[in-house]
């Protein structure tokens, strides 16, 4: 099956595609420090060079999947807008994917997680990102089974929820933000500047080719809370 799946629940916009049996084709775009994310400017344009650089026309899509956050309002809105839009006038599979999940399967994946000793295939992943207002999104997964689910957390709180659940690793750019806390909890996290925090578009093929599809209509984002502006009629 052939996979385009994409994420912009971050600052950063990350494609990937997945054709079968190679290893899956993968773009990023980060922005700069103090710039604003480009999720607009730059899906598509990814998209389509991953699939010029494979030989693949947008009609041999079979599969759409995109990151439903938790994560940024805007950037969730764009993304989820972009991939129901794509479907519908496509005719591909729709799956709904979490950027979490991804996060940490990209954690699990990596070589020098894998081969450390005493933690065998599976370790234990926090994925977090900064959800602003003070506060966290994290999720956490040994493997493919889910240790607790996608939430916002102060990060007074992180100490308590790895506690008594053995060795961890944190990844993410909330796990950068609130390193101290994170691992004077026993947290390992990985440098500032690895690619571990950031969403690897070969896991979210993963993940989407594992996923169930979903109604063109009805994926919507994973917010896990309010968002910041509410229409004065919610208020």
């Amino acid at each position: 099956m052939i996979v385009l799946a994409f994420d912009t629940a971050t600052a950063d916009t990350a494609v990937g595609l997945a054709t079968g049996g190679a290893a899956a084709r993968t773009a990023r775009h980060t922005p700069a420090s103090g710039e604003r994310p480009g999720h607009v400017a730059q899906l598509l344009g990814l998209a389509r060079g991953l699939l010029a650089e494979a030989g693949i026309g947008w009609a041999e899509v079979e599969r759409l999947g995109v990151g439903t956050g938790p994560g940024s309002f805007t950037g969730l809105r764009i993304g989820v807008a972009t991939a129901r839009a794509l479907a519908q006038a496509g005719g591909q599979e729709l799956v709904g994917v979490s950027t979490l999940e991804a996060l940490a399967r990209g954690v699990a994946s990596a070589p020098d997680v894998a081969a450390a000793p005493g933690r065998g295939v599976d370790p234990t992943v926090l994925a977090c990102l900064d959800a602003r207002r003070g506060e966290a999104f994290v999720g956490a997964w040994r493997g493919d089974a889910l240790v607790f689910p996608p939430r916002a957390v102060v990060p007074e709180a992180l100490a308590g929820l790895l506690a008594g659940r053995g060795a961890w690793r944190a990844a993410g750019d909330g796990s950068v933000r609130f390193r101290a806390q994170l691992e004077a909890a026993g947290a390992h996290v990985p440098p500032d500047d690895s690619a571990l925090h950031h969403v690897s578009g070969a896991r979210l093929c993963e993940l989407a080719l594992e996923a169930s599809p979903a109604g063109h209509d009805t994926l919507e984002p994973e917010y896990v809370r309010a968002p910041d502006a509410v229409p004065k009629h919610l208020r």
